[in-house]
């Protein structure tokens, strides 16, 4: 299994598995297939993008929740590690790197 492994020059690298790294870049509109960039006037719509889906994910386990046990079913079972788990790493690099007025990359 392949990794994304994100650098900075403010923080040190973060290192995630490629289906996690894939996910999180989907959600910030970037291409996962080869080298990319987050720059410091993107970050903030960026931490905005992952914070409405991790709402969106919440909300969404909770009504499947609500539905199994409405009709009396098993309720389902969910990624042991939540994408806010997976993701905040990733936001507080962002936000920092956002303060410090740098880049962050992947795939160099």
């Amino acid at each position: 299994m392949s990794l994304y492994r994100f650098k900075s020059r403010e923080t040190g690298d973060l290192v995630m598995l490629q289906p996690h790294g894939k996910r999180i870049l989907e959600i910030l509109g970037k291409d996962p297939s080869g080298p990319g960039i987050v720059q410091p006037d993107q970050m903030a719509a960026a931490v905005r993008a992952l914070q409405d889906a991790i709402v969106a994910e919440e909300a969404e386990h909770k009504r499947l929740k609500e539905e199994a046990a409405a009709q009396g079913e098993v309720p389902p079972e969910f990624e042991t590690v939540s994408l806010r788990m997976r993701s905040a790493p990733f936001i507080e690099m962002l936000k920092r790197c956002e303060q410090a007025k740098v880049d962050i990359v992947w795939g160099v």
